[in-house]
């Protein structure tokens, strides 16, 4: 920062000329570059990409005029409907007309100042008309001498490759401790003939809420109603209090501490229901009436994890049926053996809970901190004439 200031100090004391982006940046349309078929596959070897969050949205083995970036000359893809944008340097296609490739046209600047420049407009919109002529070329930037552009370069890029190595180490941690679970998982949910298997609908009836009419949700207020889409996230719909409570004293409902499982969407996703008023979206979301003096809620839940009614079906199913859920086999240790594998499960997880808590915080905190001095850094006093 001291030498950046002095640079500033040397070069332009008194402000820093603002001219349009669109003078600086030359843009591309995308036409040959388009991918021709969408039949993508991991083994094909070049990247399709957008400019959106998902970035590359498959792999093609389409040769043909391909968009040659790399890292001696990249280039940043653009999406002229949303503002989006993603820097590049290595060969790819593109799916969608509405990708733009910008690349800098003078020696005035560099590529890779107009890329942080970019993340300080911010610019995004939700209209479905084209951006680049008509609003986004025409924003002005500032253009300081090129040692004070190379200098904050070299600043923000720091800064990203320091998050980059944090989200690996943190990322390459969690997935050992993941393992290092499942292994354990495994293990100590595998017993000899001396422990007995037992059906889960020996355990007790799959239950299920009364079915919720659609036009008794609304998207404001009430109690939490799950469906399969908002299952173990947060809910976007709800019911009235009443009809909670109605629902709730003449029907099924789960008891605290009983797992639901998902039987469509995410096939077997469980939530440990907390007690707390919350609904659930009738025959996808069901749970199994279980009586802890033989089975606890929480072992239960541990052998969920391992799909058991996945493995007496034969493999995948499309949907879990109640027939897929009385018919799975759990091995049952007494109630002793059962409250120690939960404990030491318990004790895994709370290590890649917390580490899977810590990375997107960490991730977040670095992000703030780029976004912090990218901003600081990139504002000028303007030079006036």
């Amino acid at each position: 920062m001291n030498e950046l200031g002095n640079l500033i100090q040397q070069f332009c004391p008194n402000g820093v000329e603002y001219i349009k982006i669109g003078n600086v940046v030359d843009y591309e349309q995308p036409s040959k570059y388009i991918v021709k078929s969408t039949h993508y596959d991991n083994n094909f070897s070049v990247p399709v990409l957008t400019a959106g969050q998902s970035f590359i949205l498959g792999y093609t083995d389409e040769k043909d005029n391909l968009y040659r970036a790399s890292k001696e000359s990249p280039v940043i893809i653009f999406d002229d409907f949303t503002g989006a944008f993603k820097w590049v340097d290595f060969p790819f296609k593109v799916k969608s007309s509405a990708i733009k490739m910008l690349t800098e046209n003078t020696d005035m600047t560099t590529l890779r100042y107009i890329y942080h420049i970019m993340g300080n407009i911010g610019y995004s919109s939700d209209e479905h008309k084209r951006l680049w002529i008509s609003k986004y070329s025409e924003i002005k930037i500032p253009l300081p001498p090129l040692p004070i552009q190379q200098e904050i370069v070299r600043i923000l890029d720091n800064f990203t490759e320091l998050t980059a190595e944090l989200t690996a180490e943190l990322t390459a941690e969690l997935t050992a401790r993941k393992k290092q679970y499942e292994y354990y998982r495994d293990e100590l949910l595998t017993f000899g003939d001396d422990v007995p298997q037992v059906t889960l609908g020996e355990i007790g009836p799959v239950c299920m809420c009364k079915r919720i009419l659609k036009s008794e949700t609304n998207t404001q207020e009430g109690v939490p109603f799950y469906k399969i889409g908002t299952f173990g996230k947060e809910a976007n719909a709800f019911i009235s209090f009443d009809t909670y409570e109605r629902y709730k004293k003449q029907y099924n409902f789960p008891k605290k501490g009983e797992i639901l499982i998902s039987a469509a969407g995410t096939i077997g996703r469980t939530v440990i229901y907390d007690g707390m008023p919350a609904y659930f979206q009738d025959s996808n979301i069901v749970w199994i009436d279980n009586n802890e003096t033989k089975v606890l809620n929480k072992y239960l839940a541990y052998c969920y994890e391992i799909k058991p009614w996945a493995v007496s079906s034969g493999g995948t199913i499309a949907r879990l049926y109640n027939d897929n859920i009385t018919k799975a086999k759990i091995s049952v240790p007494p109630l002793p053996l059962q409250r120690e594998i939960i404990r030491i499960l318990d004790q895994f997880n709370a290590l890649c809970t917390d580490i899977s808590r810590g990375l997107p915080a960490e991730i977040e905190a670095r992000k703030k901190q780029y976004e912090y001095y990218r901003d600081k850094l990139l504002t000028f006093k303007e030079l006036r004439a």
